[in-house]
């Protein structure tokens, strides 16, 4: 299986966590890394042969700039849980930018099918935000879920 379609199996999955979370956070850098502040998941459900949705967005700040954010939702039950090595291989979010900072959304349709087999319970999503001069920024529970039942 690719990691891409790990990730969005994995962010699928988020979709059923049926809530949102808005955190401000700064997260586990290596050395100086960006600020990610104001995370939201918003999520909405496949009915009736139309697909559904999940959307994760954050603000993103570096005095360098943002080269990207890696967005990955993952069952809190999961172990071990990802690290910042393997987020760098996950698909990244459209960042415009927004004031002094970036607006990074992230958004992945949700089929039936796929809301289905994801795993009930807590799930966290996970950020990997990296700046134009190197910084990064791990957050391996940017916001959490639970997926209903």
């Amino acid at each position: 299986m690719s990691k891409r379609v790990v990730a969005i199996s994995a962010l699928a999955g988020a979709a059923l966590l049926g809530g949102a979370g808005a955190y401000a956070f700064a997260g586990e850098s290596r050395g100086t890394g960006p600020e990610v502040t104001e995370a939201a998941a918003r999520y909405v459900a496949p009915s009736a042969g139309k697909d559904g949705s999940l959307t994760f967005t954050a603000r993103v700040a570096d005095d360098s700039g943002i080269r990207n954010l890696k967005v990955l939702a993952w069952p809190a039950g999961m172990s071990p849980a990802p690290d910042a090595k393997e987020m760098a291989h996950v698909e990244s979010a459209a960042c415009e930018p927004s004031g002094a900072a970036v607006l990074c959304t992230y958004e992945v349709k949700v089929t039936g099918a796929e809301a289905a087999e994801s795993p009930k319970g807590a799930w966290h999503v996970g950020v990997l935000a990296s700046a134009k001069d190197g910084g990064s920024t791990f957050v391996p529970k940017a916001a959490d879920f639970t997926v209903k039942g």
